[in-house]
């Protein structure tokens, strides 16, 4: 028997219940399935619960500095990581069960729970039903990557979901990986206590990033103790008797790591390749991402893909902003693209880095005319006040049009005052408008108008 609806959203992440709950909400008859936890990787195993992780590890370091703010506390600072966990839990328990109860409540809305499967262009089946619609939305998101490393498959290993489930405090944490959830969880664990190594293959951390801001991030993983060895470009994994060894010499020589417990943090892949795509035509590119347009549409018309799965970004905020565009275009005529999206993002150590549009070196590889500003935290009231200096501020506006092109914060309060920066981009307003601001006092952001205002030719 066949169940007929005009939509079907395949997945919970971040995009697909608020499209479901907008097309029923029109009086469309749609489906939405779930193969495991409600919300997809953002409640489960990702923002929410490695925030909430990051907010125990920050209280944890803030006591150990007590004394530096006249705070004396009788004793060593301890760390109870059942009760870490156990908070850690109920925060993103509680977001999950409310994205099922929410969509399990929605009029016009039949919620599945079971794995979905493409049959056609047109056809979905999921616990033995066969559900059919003339428009359906993919949003799977992806899974953590484990590379090809010689050894790797004879010895134990995490994954950021996997590391939801620790309650225990590693001796000695390896993290392979040296990009944004390596980092956090890198940071996290060295002030839980654990000793920590984060091995990159790359020259630097966050090669993506541009050095300054690799470099500083580098220096504040590195003055918290935590151990960073770069360049390893031909890793191997093995026993040692109870410990794991990392090899990171492609000759095999003696630079190796040793340590308890090893961490996975190289990428993401899309949790694309048990969906039947293929039997209903969609396209895929070499990585497994669906392929998609401007307006999300795959190489099936009647066919979306939204959210990590997409490629076309891998964060929350485009995940659910991949739902605006595709509802407004279908629902209101609009004609919303991808590419109005500016690059924008965080990095969630301590302190924290928000990044928007162009990193610098983008701005001189395109050798287009640049105006630069920049300024250390130790030159921004409030970081001082607060005994957080670390880092620096830096803003680049084109020198023909004004407009802002790209800004990297490092610092306290980072990633809230980069979209004081961020909204005067999407304006498309010249820099002189928040020049101009009167902001608060005291603040990080108070400190861009004044930035904006020692602009000097980018060299």
């Amino acid at each position: 028997m066949t169940t007929r609806f005009d939509a079907i959203i395949i997945g919970t992440g971040q995009s697909g219940p608020s499209l479901a709950a907008r097309l029923a909400g029109v009086g469309r008859r749609a489906a939405i399935i779930e193969r495991k936890l409600f919300g997809g990787t953002c409640v489960n195993t990702g923002c929410i619960p490695t925030k909430t992780l990051v907010a125990s590890a920050y209280a944890a370091h803030l006591a150990r500095r007590g004394a530096d703010y006249g705070v004396i506390l009788d004793g060593p600072v301890r760390v109870d990581m059942k009760r870490v966990n156990a908070r850690k839990d109920a925060v993103a328990g509680a977001a999950s069960r409310s994205v099922e109860k929410w969509l399990k409540g929605i009029a016009n809305l039949s919620v599945y729970q079971g794995h979905a499967c493409l049959e056609s262009a047109s056809t979905v089946r999921v616990n033995g039903d066969l559900l059919q619609a003339q428009q359906i939305f993919i949003n799977v998101g992806c899974r953590a990557l484990v590379p090809p490393i010689p050894g790797l498959d004879q010895i134990g290993y995490l994954t950021n979901s996997t590391m939801m489930g620790i309650d225990f405090l590693p001796e000695h944490l390896i993290i392979i990986g040296g990009s944004y959830i390596g980092l956090e969880f890198g940071q996290m664990y060295r002030r839980f206590g654990a000793q920590v190594t984060i091995v990159e293959k790359s020259p630097r951390l966050i090669a993506r990033e541009d050095d300054d801001v690799s470099q500083g991030v580098l220096d504040i993983l590195r003055n918290e103790g935590v151990n960073i060895e770069v360049g390893a470009e031909c890793m191997t994994a093995a026993k040692r008797g109870g410990k794991i060894a990392v090899g990171l010499d492609c000759a095999g020589g003696p630079r190796e790591v040793l340590g308890s417990h090893l961490l996975l943090a190289v990428g993401r892949v899309p949790n694309t390749d048990d969906l039947g795509l293929a039997q209903a035509g969609v396209l895929t590119d070499a990585r497994g991402y669906i392929e998609v347009d401007d307006e999300l549409r795959s190489s099936v018309p009647n066919i979306w893909a939204i959210g990590d799965c997409n490629g076309r970004g891998a964060f929350t905020h485009t995940s659910y902003n991949d739902y605006e565009i595709v509802a407004d275009n279908l629902l209101e005529g609009a004609r919303r693209s991808v590419r109005d999206r500016i690059s924008a993002y965080a990095l969630f150590i301590d302190p924290p880095l928000g990044r928007a549009g162009l990193t610098e070196a983008e701005i001189r590889g395109s050798g287009r005319k640049a105006l630069f500003g920049m300024r250390p935290m130790t030159r921004v009231g409030r970081a001082v006040e607060k005994g957080e200096t670390q880092g620096f501020m830096k803003i680049a506006v084109d020198a023909e049009t004004k407009q802002i092109l790209g800004a990297a914060i490092l610092g306290v309060g980072a990633d809230e005052a980069i979209h004081c920066i961020l909204d005067v981009m999407y304006a498309k307003a010249p820099y002189t408008v928040l020049q101009r601001a009167v902001n608060i006092h005291p603040t990080v952001a108070e400190l861009i108008p004044t930035i904006l205002g020692e602009l000097k030719p980018m060299a």
